[in-house]
C-alpha cells in the first residue's frame, strides 16, 4: 500500500495527479493521523515524520512540489522492491525518442528535438547512483553528436537493428520512442566519443536542408555542410556565415 500524507497543498495535487495518471492504488491522510500499514509513506520536504509510529518495514519517500513524478517513481520502485539501475535508452535523428527505465520498467518517455535531448537526458539522471545512456548506432551524426555532448557520462552505442517495431492503427508516431525502449534494453559498447566522416550523401543532405530552410533558396558550400556534421554549426548558423562570405 502506498500513502500519500503531506500538509503542502501544491505537492498533494501533483502526487494524486500523477498516481491516478498511472492508475495506481493509494491512499491519502493528514500528515498528522494514524498511520495506517503500509509499505510506502510519501511526504513532503517539511513534513514531520514520525519514525516510532511508522510499521515495520515502511519506507519514507520526500517528494518536492516542483517534481511530483519523481517522487511518485521513486515510491513505485520501492513498492516494486527496488527500481534497479537507472538506463536511458535513445534513439537519434533529428528528433530523438528517449526511453527511461528503472530495472525493467519504463518510468519517462520523450519525443524532443535534438537540441534539447543531451538536457532531457541529464535531467533524467541526475539523482540516479548509477545510470546508463545507451544510443543507437543508427541516424549516425545525430548520434556521434550525442555522444559528444554526453561526455562526462557512461554511455554505450547499441546496435538498433531490428529495434523500431511494426507500428498498427493509432500508433503513428510513437516508432522513435518504442525504439529507444527497446534500445535501452540491449547491452552496447562503451564509448567515450564518436569521429564520423560524414558520406557525401549526408552532406548532400544537409545542403538540400540548408536550401529548404533558408529564405531566398540559398544552399551553404560542402566547407560549412561539414561543420554542421560535426556539430560545430546548426544549419541556421551555417546559413548567417553562408551570407556573410558571400556578401549577400
Amino acid at each position: 500500500m502506498l500513502v500519500v500524507a503531506t500538509a503542502d497543498f501544491e505537492l498533494y495535487h501533483g502526487l494524486v495527479d500523477e498516481l491516478r495518471n498511472r492508475g495506481v492504488t493509494f491512499t491519502t491522510i493528514e500528515p498528522d493521523g494514524p498511520l495506517p500499514d503500509c509499505d510506502v509513506l510519501v511526504v513532503g520536504p517539511d513534513d514531520p515524520v514520525r519514525e516510532a509510529e511508522l510499521p515495520d518495514g515502511t519506507a519514507v519517500v520526500r517528494a518536492t512540489p516542483g517534481e511530483p513524478r519523481r517522487g511518485v517513481e521513486e515510491a513505485l520502485a520501492l513498492l516494486r522492491g527496488g527500481s534497479g539501475r537507472t538506463v536511458v535508452g535513445v534513439d537519434p535523428g533529428d528528433r530523438p525518442g528517449v526511453a527511461v527505465l528503472a530495472g525493467d520498467t519504463v518510468v519517462a518517455a520523450f519525443h524532443v528535438p535534438l537540441a534539447e535531448t543531451a538536457a532531457t537526458v541529464r535531467a533524467e539522471i541526475e539523482d540516479a547512483p548509477d545510470p546508463l545512456v545507451r544510443i543507437g548506432d543508427g541516424a549516425r551524426l545525430q548520434g556521434a553528436k550525442l555522444v559528444d555532448r554526453l561526455s562526462d557520462v557512461p554511455v554505450e552505442l547499441v546496435d538498433e537493428t531490428g529495434t523500431t517495431p511494426y507500428l498498427g492503427t493509432g500508433a503513428r508516431g510513437m516508432g522513435d520512442v518504442l525504439a529507444a525502449v527497446n534500445i535501452a534494453r540491449l547491452e552496447g559498447e562503451r564509448v567515450d566519443s564518436r569521429d564520423i566522416e560524414p558520406t557525401k550523401g549526408e552532406l548532400q543532405a544537409i545542403k538540400n536542408r540548408s536550401r529548404e530552410q533558408s529564405e531566398d533558396d540559398r544552399t551553404i558550400s560542402e566547407l560549412l555542410a561539414r561543420r554542421v556534421a560535426a556539430g560545430e554549426l546548426t544549419v541556421e548558423e551555417a546559413l548567417a556565415e553562408h551570407r556573410e562570405e558571400t556578401g549577400d
